[in-house]
């Protein structure tokens, strides 16, 4: 399945910080991998390839990225801090969804901050010749 960017379509972007996470779970690769997994059902997203993951030594956290038709899914942990921050970037329009009690159940945040950014593409395409 294709899914492309419409000339002039509203993609949303999420940034999202988590703090008060349970340092192990940060930590742990399968339960950052199901957290995507919730992600992307939740937003009936289609995954291109396979998730990449790089895990830091010690006490480090994980990087992961997850390409999508749609754009992409992101998240960088940090267990020394308990926090978590992720970015979803999806070219279609989408509604709001439960992000926070997601995070909750997942990484057992306590405080989750939210900030969603509208992208239209419809002034930039006028421009170009």
């Amino acid at each position: 399945m294709t899914l492309r960017c419409a000339s002039g379509q509203a993609g949303v972007e999420w940034v999202i910080d988590a703090r008060g996470c349970d340092p192990a779970r940060l930590a742990d690769q399968a339960t950052l991998g199901a957290l995507f997994d919730g992600i992307i059902a939740d937003l009936t997203l289609h995954v291109v390839g396979t998730p990449m993951w790089h895990v830091f030594p010690g006490a480090g956290g994980i990087t992961g990225l997850c390409l999508l038709s749609e754009s992409h899914l992101a998240v960088h942990t940090f267990p020394e801090h308990g926090a978590l921050c992720l970015n979803v970037f999806c070219c279609r329009p989408r509604g709001d969804w439960e992000v926070e009690a997601l995070l909750q159940r997942a990484v057992g945040a306590i405080e989750v901050d939210v900030r969603r950014v509208e992208r239209s593409y419809a002034a930039l395409s006028a421009l170009i010749p």
